[in-house]
Order: C-alpha cells, then sequence, then structure tokens
C-alpha cells in the first residue's frame, strides 16, 4: 500500500462534489417546520389483506460479508412476519446517501426507506423530502417506538430530530474506538494491560517505542483523512473547538482550539508515528496487524477480529483519547432511517419496517454480528438479553461507555454541505499528511466553508 494514496480520495471528494451541486435541483421541494405534536399522526392502517411492496435502500448492503449478510437475515425475518410486505432491498449506489437517494427521486423512483447518514439530516428534513415522522406517526407512536422494555438510550433518540420534529429513526452508529494490536505492544517491550493511553500526549510517546521496534509508522486515526469528518469533529470538540455555531451561522473549524487539534496529529506524523494512508488503507493494515493502535468505528469490530484470529494477535479496546485534561466529548458516526413513501399503505408498511429494523431483536443481531452500539442500551444490563454476550465482550464496553457522553455528529446547513465536508477533509490531510501551514490552512478552509453555508 502506498503511503500516498491520493487517487483514492480525490475519487470520492469528488463523488462528494457532484452530489452536493447536484443537490440545487431539488431546493424548495420541501421544508421543515415545528409544528405542534400531534398525538395521533396521520399514519394509515395497514390492511393485512393486501399485498405491499416497498423499496429499502442501505449502505450496509453494499458492504459483503458480515454487514450485507446480517441486514439480509434480518429483512428475510421481517417477511416471515408480515407476509403482505415485501421489500425490495438495494445497495446505496454512490458515496453519499442521500445523493443516491437525490437521483432515484429525479428518476422517479425513490426508495419507501432509506439509511441516511447523519451529517445528511438537515438537507434530508429540509430539500431532500423525508416524511415529518412526528406529523404522520405521531406522538404517541413515536413514544411507543423510542420505549418499551428496553427503551432507546436517551441521547440516542433525538439525533435524527429538525427543528422540533422527528425526521428519522437513529439506526445504526458507534463512537470512535482506539484499537489495539496487543501483540505489537509486547513485541515492543510495553504491557498493553497497563500502559498509558488516555491522552494523545501519551499515545504518541507509545507509538514512537512500537515504531522505534518495528521501524514503521505504529498509529493510525481515520478522523484525519476523507471519510473521517465524523470523528475528527469529535475530536475538535474534545480540545474545545467546534466545526460549526450553536447557531448554525458560523463555520468553527479554523479557531485556535481547532488549529491546535490539527497540531497535534501534524506533530505525530512528523515524529513518524502516524501512517499517512486513506481510511480503507488504514483499517486493512490494522485487520491484518500491521499497525498497533488505530482509531476507527466500533462497526470494525467483527472485521477486527476475525484478523486478529487468522493473524494469531490480540485485539483490545480503549476509549477515545484526551487532550490533556480536557475531558473528552465523542460524536457519533452511523446513521438513521428516513422513510420517503408518499402512498399511504407504502408508508404504513415502511413504518412497520423501520420498527422492525429498530427493534431489540434487530439491535441484538446488529451489535453481536456487526459490533454497532445496542441503542436500545438496556438490553446490555443484568437480564437483558445482550448482557451475557457483553460480560464476554469487553471489546464493546468503552463503546457503550462513550454513548452516555454523545454528542451528535453536526449536519452542516444549506444544499452545499457535501463541499463543507471536502473542503475540512482536504484542509485536515494537507495539514497533517502534506507540509501546509496549519493555521493558515485550517483558517482559509474555513473562510472558504463559510461562503458555502450562506
Amino acid at each position: 500500500m502506498s503511503l500516498r494514496p491520493l487517487s483514492p480520495r480525490a475519487r470520492r471528494l469528488g463523488a462528494a462534489a457532484l452530489a452536493a451541486l447536484a443537490a440545487v435541483t431539488l431546493a424548495g421541494c420541501a421544508s421543515a417546520s415545528a409544528a405542534p405534536v400531534p398525538t395521533a399522526g396521520s399514519l394509515a392502517t395497514l390492511d393485512p389483506s393486501k399485498k405491499v411492496t416497498i423499496t429499502f435502500e442501505s449502505y450496509n448492503l453494499a458492504n459483503a460479508g458480515i454487514w450485507s449478510n446480517t441486514i439480509t437475515t434480518l429483512l428475510d425475518e421481517f417477511h416471515q412476519a408480515h407476509p403482505n410486505i415485501t421489500v425490495n432491498a438495494q445497495p446505496t449506489d454512490s458515496t453519499s446517501t442521500a445523493g443516491s437517494v437525490q437521483k432515484e427521486l429525479l428518476a422517479g423512483k425513490a426508495p419507501d426507506v432509506a439509511q441516511l447518514v447523519f451529517s445528511e439530516l438537515d438537507f434530508a428534513a429540509t430539500t431532500l423530502g423525508a416524511n415529518n415522522l412526528t406529523t404522520l406517526v405521531g406522538k404517541a407512536g413515536l413514544d411507543q417506538e423510542f420505549g418499551g422494555q428496553y427503551p432507546y438510550n436517551a441521547r440516542a433518540k433525538g439525533l435524527a430530530d429538525w427543528k422540533g420534529a422527528t425526521y428519522g429513526i437513529p439506526y445504526v452508529f458507534s463512537t470512535p474506538v482506539l484499537w489495539i494490536n496487543e501483540s505489537m505492544f509486547q513485541q515492543a517491550g510495553l504491557d498493553p494491560k497497563t500502559v498509558d493511553l488516555s491522552t494523545w500526549d501519551a499515545v504518541k510517546a507509545a507509538g514512537q517505542k512500537i515504531t522505534a521496534a518495528t521501524g514503521k509508522p505504529s498509529v493510525s486515526v481515520t478522523c484525519v483523512v476523507t471519510g473521517g469528518n465524523w470523528c475528527m469533529q469529535g475530536l475538535f470538540r474534545s480540545n474545545g473547538a467546534q466545526v460549526l455555531s450553536d447557531d448554525r451561522t458560523k463555520i468553527g473549524f479554523g479557531s485556535d482550539a481547532a488549529v491546535s487539534t490539527v497540531q497535534t496529529f501534524r506533530d505525530m506524523f512528523g515524529a513518524g508515528v502516524l501512517a499517512n494512508q486513506d481510511s480503507t488503507g488504514m483499517y486493512e493494515a490494522f485487520a491484518k496487524g500491521q499497525t498497533a493502535i488505530h482509531v476507527n468505528t466500533s462497526a470494525l469490530q467483527g472485521a477486527f477480529m476475525a484478523g486478529a484470529k487468522a493473524g494469531n494477535w490480540t485485539l483490545s479496546a480503549r476509549r477515545l483519547p484526551a487532550f490533556g485534561t480536557k475531558p473528552v466529548v465523542p460524536t457519533n458516526s452511523g446513521s438513521f432511517l428516513a422513510m420517503f413513501s408518499k402512498d399511504p399503505a407504502k408508508q404504513a408498511a415502511s413504518w412497520e419496517l423501520m420498527k422492525w429494523m429498530t427493534s431489540p431483536q434487530a439491535y441484538e443481531a446488529i451489535s453481536t454480528k456487526i459490533g454497532y452500539l445496542p441503542l436500545r442500551d438496556a438490553m446490555t444490563k443484568q437480564g437483558g438479553p445482550l448482557y451475557d454476550w457483553t460480560e464476554q465482550n469487553p471489546l464493546v464496553k468503552p463503546n457503550l461507555a462513550q454513548l452516555n457522553e454523545l454528542q451528535p455528529w453536526v449536519s452542516y446547513p444549506g444544499n452545499s454541505y457535501a463541499q463543507v465536508d471536502q473542503v475540512l477533509a482536504t484542509a485536515v490531510e494537507n495539514s497533517v499528511f502534506y507540509g501546509g501551514d496549519v493555521k493558515k490552512t485550517m483558517t482559509d478552509a474555513a473562510t472558504r466553508a463559510q461562503g458555502l453555508i450562506k
């Protein structure tokens, strides 16, 4: 793997830019509102004697192996429980989940239910035409969905709310986890059970010792490359910075605190500790046992467990490191389920599917097989269906602990949200890996991004 794989990054950035430019076509077709919350919504009652066919689009279906297999199994079980509903499942066909839905909307064949990432929430609610579930399902229906024997975690359930209304059901996500190859620590003379990795300075120090023993970079952080903006937001917040002001009017990643955050990783790269690879290269290298410390989503837990078993090395996990004594503020990766059906029968069928895919039964499969957080985290408590699994799988515990400290992945306002992400990713990469003056690069990027959200 080349240490400067710029072409894959450029392809993804280009796709994001095209999706952002295409967004203008649909501008104004829907608008969010903060209407009073109805107790009972307008959702039709589904006649069990009538056949209904709906389309479900998911980016998990585009990932072979445990991801697509798990979702396909859940859909098969849904059909067994709802024989009158046929679900045509299709993978997302572009790097932008909203861009994929948008393309289908323009072609007149929008999916009934789609898995979208949280950075697309503003666009989904204001422009893409996602149904307002507060109006459609009503307060009673939403309370029932988020409640039950194993209710949604309080920090998770409102992540797809927009201006007082619910536009999606939080579905699968994780917090950023510090993955560790314990065997590489031991080979470098470090005890992986006791070594301090609580701060980024401590990570750098441990990385330097391992790099000295192996002769190659020992740390990889997907937050600082294209595709990692979701966790880069958490790094900024953990160091006192924001990517967007609370009133959503001012870009913040040019601040002194943001510059200091990026400088931390520039210094780590300069010390020869941080690997310069794209996100896929980082994940694959860690799975193959070539990197000692890796920051990424817990959704890769299953893949890393398989890699550790195949390579005969020991995998463990820690919480995200801190910047000195400042509190860690993890942000979530992942997605929500949005409904685009306009036909009453399809809306009713779509709501049944959304409830099924976020049920305790679904999270039992999604968490144990893939590694995503069970958003109904009471399932992991004593007596719950995931208690024994959690006790036997300590890898999930740092992720669960961070769920209660979670701050949302911020979506940028306007139709150029993807371009803002592109500007930020390019600035961080250039600052960390390619010699750009960190302060100038980040402040210039913030100025460009500010013009995109006006």
